[in-house]
């Protein structure tokens, strides 16, 4: 059976203002800013930075107080949040993965930044760990 992921495409931290920490993770640490881009469809803020290898660092900013990334925020301070795995196709993963054990949390892929499709897996099934599942527009 092949792998159900290709590899590890971001690692997500809650941020409560994207600007503060950027001063940390692109002007301390020097990671390349990327892109950063407000989501249509959920009052977030992505901003992603190039952590080498293919890798991203996404920052995730809650922009709203009833986003329930707010009340993470509240209760755990800023941190990481998950972690995404790349895949050929976020629909078709979503119909095998739990044949693997692996349950999803969300019923249908949601929109990610610039076109991508995502979902995320039922923490249950993951060992507590958040995990994601990503792929490019075309798939």
């Amino acid at each position: 059976m092949a792998a159900p992921f290709q590899h590890l495409d971001h690692i997500a931290i809650v941020v409560r203002d994207t600007d503060e920490a950027l001063k940390f993770y692109r002007d301390r640490l020097g990671l390349p800013l990327l892109f950063s881009q407000v989501m249509p469809d959920a009052p977030i803020r992505l901003t992603h930075l190039d952590a080498g290898n293919g890798v991203h660092i996404q920052l995730v900013q809650p922009l709203k107080p009833e986003h329930p990334l707010h009340a993470w925020l509240e209760k755990n301070g800023e941190g990481l949040q998950h972690l995404c795995f790349k895949v050929d196709n976020v629909a078709e993963s979503m119909k095998t993965l739990p044949g693997l054990g692996l349950a999803m949390r969300d019923k249908a892929p949601r929109s990610g930044p610039n076109g991508r499709a995502s979902a995320f897996l039922d923490p249950a099934a993951t060992r507590g760990v958040p995990l994601e599942i990503t792929s490019d527009p075309r798939a």
